[in-house]
């Protein structure tokens, strides 16, 4: 079980999460995900990527404007994965 922490991003609609990741990967190399169970999100896509990455996808995101997101860090501690929901603001 792979057991590195990571960071997402989900939407409230499919075309959220597909234009954020197209406009993401320009820069950064980012994974579209099923939302990981943890969360509830009204859309079934994330846009995955590595922790250290968190500020520079902050400011594309502010960049595009897409709205009704929600950004994640995703711990593995002794009680299993949990997600922590993050600020917008670095």
């Amino acid at each position: 079980m792979n057991t590195e922490s990571f960071c997402v991003v989900v939407f409230e609609s499919t075309h959220d999460a597909i234009k954020t990741e197209k406009a993401i990967k320009a820069t950064l190399k980012v994974e579209l995900i099923p939302t990981p169970r943890e969360i509830s999100a009204s859309c079934g896509l994330s846009v995955k990527f590595k922790v250290e990455e968190a500020d520079t996808v902050r400011g594309i995101v502010k960049s595009i404007g897409t709205d009704r997101k929600r950004l994640f860090k995703i711990d593995y501690g002794s009680g299993g994965r949990q997600a922590v929901e993050m600020d917008w603001e670095v």
